[in-house]
């Protein structure tokens, strides 16, 4: 029998002439394209593989090749190269691939059947949409082969004008300037979302089997409390420690923590209004107010004797809340900084508009060299600058937020310094002066909007309070002046994670009351006892054994109620676009891999706020800005620990600067691409880490 055509999607309307299913080029900066036939597609109409994830654009009918750099958006964070420990895997190019008008119209199956073609153009209905394809269009120009691309969607020509300029940069040897808000946020789904069309895969099957295998713990358990207490629930300790004790006091004091956030707004209005100076002194006020935050929530957690449960909720929404106020009080400080700079620029602008300039005569060169030599500035020079609008402006004119022109060394200094030395002013100095101002003035004004491209939420417009609001409930953890957002609530979506979040707390509940409670009751027991820690260590194996199954199986249900279930629902609720909450760290082969995919929004944080200011602050090097960054988790995650348990042992701080040598090892001549082999050392350290850490603190 004859193979039947593959489906296709059926064409967008359109009014070009291309008579092609598939069309390679480049474009160029104009926004011309050079395109051509793609030769290699099958007879079919088959498309070539491509050959990187981002290197083949879905425009429907036709697709486009657009070039763009290999390097991650994130890397112009930074005026130097960034190593591999913040290399994030997310390319805003694949925002053509995954853009839609709504993520709850476009991607959810639920909200109406999507049509798809056989072989025959026929729809079939039933079979869900997997995206909405962005129209591209392409109108012919003069020369033959040569088009012009153009798009609707604003965000689409965002990114490729982001593609052409990287390409420029990378054919120049050139490195992109840094800019505070350069963060990567474009619209997506996690991974395990079953609305996400691209999670499909043939081994679907497994994560089927794993939550059976679930619910058959929890039958099996409640058969045995059955058996032996007489209620499927048996003692239940863990819930009897859960909610038997000081509950609305917890409340309560996450109620404080979230008003005591405010703070931190009120202070950049203080900023904003001249009544404190952000480089001056503002972040150091801002920074005390960090340190009495955290030793406030940490000192009432652990003084107040609460169960392990209350404790590391208390201080791990502390920590959340802590890293919030950190990123929009140093973003919106440096906003603060860029604003002045711009309100000074424009009363130098004012004055210089307001300076008659003096008739130069076009026989007299040796009069006109005279004034060029008085104002300081080689004019030529400067005019030519000023000219070229393809050259990178800011090299020129200097620090985004320096207001001390006398003592800085730019082109804009040194038109100042002309305007302020009073001296005669030419017509074509005055024009030149002016072009140099104005486009540091455009520069700036940019810088202010970050994200807003429309300037709606430009500073200081977004020191609102409903903003600032509007950031705590946010699923992220850096601030933005914009995000993606989408266009409503899909409240069945909202109600299916609540159910999955209360259903995975059962799940974890009834393993923590079978599995966990048992040997942490015995070791307990045996301090309690006055046993010798000889005996207690003889008997730390046997402990280990019994919990490497359940802590596993405990971790990865906590990672799934946060980073898949509750910040989903949190997504949902506040038309948050960006589910890039995780990547698939289950595929790690180094630990600075899973570092980075394990949990984005605090990576995110770390790769701005500690990796780039360390950098950019204190001119670490990139290896001293990578041990600061591991360096500062570990003392986090230890504080975690000390609180938790009443000591101070070190374990977890010792393991987790390890991870650093392990790096290392994984890329010697003995694990470089072993894949399978770097898979196994990565889950054997998930295996086995913490059942070992938590015997330690148990035992010793």
């Amino acid at each position: 029998m004859a193979e039947s055509a593959p489906p296709r999607r059926p064409s967008l309307a359109s009014k070009d002439t291309v008579d092609a299913s598939q069309l390679l080029g480049s474009i160029d900066r104009d926004g011309i394209a050079a395109l051509k036939a793609d030769l290699s597609a099958g007879p079919n109409g088959h498309a070539r593989p491509a050959r990187s994830e981002t290197e083949t654009r879905d425009f429907s009918s036709q697709r486009a090749h657009v070039p763009s750099g290999s390097e991650s958006a994130v890397d112009d964070e930074s005026d130097e190269t960034i190593e591999d420990y913040d290399e994030l895997q997310l390319d805003p190019d694949t925002l053509i691939a995954n853009s839609r008008k709504s993520m709850s119209e476009a991607y959810r199956p639920s909200l109406g059947a999507s049509m798809e073609t056989d072989g025959q153009d026929r729809l079939q209905p039933g079979k869900p949409k997997k995206r909405n394809s962005i129209q591209i269009r392409l109108e012919k120009t003069d020369r033959k082969g040569r088009y012009v691309l153009t798009a609707d969607d604003p965000e689409i020509r965002e990114v490729l004008r982001k593609g052409i300029e990287r390409e420029e940069l990378e054919s120049s040897g050139k490195k992109p300037r840094v800019r505070f808000r350069d963060m990567v946020f474009t619209r997506q789904f996690t991974t395990f979302d079953r609305q996400n069309a691209s999670s499909e895969s043939q081994f679907f099957g497994f994560f089927t089997l794993f939550w059976m295998s679930m619910a058959f713990i929890i039958i099996q358990s409640a058969m045995k409390n059955l058996r032996e207490y007489g209620s499927i629930l048996g003692s239940n300790e863990i819930a009897k420690m859960m909610f038997s004790h000081d509950v609305l006091v917890l409340g309560i004091t996450d109620g404080v923590m979230t008003a005591g956030m405010f703070v931190t707004f009120f202070l950049q209005v203080l900023v904003q209004k001249g009544y404190m100076n952000w480089s001056k002194g503002g972040w150091v006020v801002q920074n005390v107010w960090q340190s009495v935050y955290l030793a406030s929530v940490v000192g009432w957690a652990y003084f107040r004797e609460w169960p392990w449960t209350h404790t590391i909720f208390a201080v791990l929404h502390g920590l959340v809340f802590l890293m919030k106020q950190h990123s929009y009080a140093f973003y919106n400080g440096y906003l603060s900084g860029v604003y002045r700079r711009k309100m000074l620029l424009e009363d130098k602008l004012e004055q210089l508009q307001a300076i008659d300039p003096v008739q130069s005569p076009p026989t007299s060169p040796r009069e006109s060299q005279q004034m060029d030599l008085a104002s300081g500035i080689d004019l030529a020079e400067l005019s030519k600058r000023a000219a070229d609008i393809t050259v990178k402006r800011r090299p020129s004119m200097g620090p985004r937020t320096s207001t001390n022109l006398a003592a800085e060394k730019s082109d804009v200094a040194s038109v100042a310094a002309a305007i302020q030395s009073g001296r005669a002013i030419d017509t074509d100095q005055m024009q030149t002066f002016e072009r140099v101002i104005r486009a540091e003035i455009d520069d700036l004004t940019k810088e202010l909007q970050g994200k807003s491209p429309t300037g709606k939420n430009a500073y200081p417009k977004s020191l609102r309070l409903l903003n600032f609001a509007e950031f705590i409930c946010l699923p992220t953890l850096v601030y933005e002046l914009e995000y993606p957002r989408q266009d409503r609530i899909n409240w069945w979506y909202v109600a299916e994670k609540l159910a999955a979040t209360f259903g995975v707390l059962c799940i974890m509940q009834v393993i923590s009351q079978a599995f966990i409670y048992p040997p942490v009751a015995k070791t307990v027991a045996m301090k309690e006892a006055g046993m010798p820690i000889e005996e207690r260590w003889r008997e730390f194996p046997f402990i280990v054994s019994d919990m490497l199954f359940p802590l596993l199986i405990e971790q990865l249900l906590t990672w799934y109620l946060i980073w898949e279930c509750i910040l989903n629902v949190l997504a949902e609720l506040t038309f948050f676009a960006d589910r890039g909450f995780y990547g698939d760290w289950w595929n790690s082969v180094t630990w600075d891999q899973y570092a980075r995919d394990w949990n984005r929004p605090v990576h995110t944080f770390l790769l701005r706020h500690v990796y780039h200011s360390s950098i950019s602050t204190f001119h670490l090097s990139r290896h001293a800005a990578t041990f600061v960054t591991f360096l500062l988790s570990a003392l986090v995650h230890e504080m975690c620990m000390a609180i938790m348990f009443k000591k101070v042992r070190g374990y977890l701080f010792s393991m987790q600067l390890l991870q650093m040598p392990l790096v290392m090892f994984s890329r010697s001549k003995l694990l470089r691409g072993r894949v399978v082999l770097g898979n196994v050392v990565f889950w054997l350290g998930l295996f086995i880490g913490p059942s070992f850490l938590t015997s330690l603190y148990l035992v010793i």
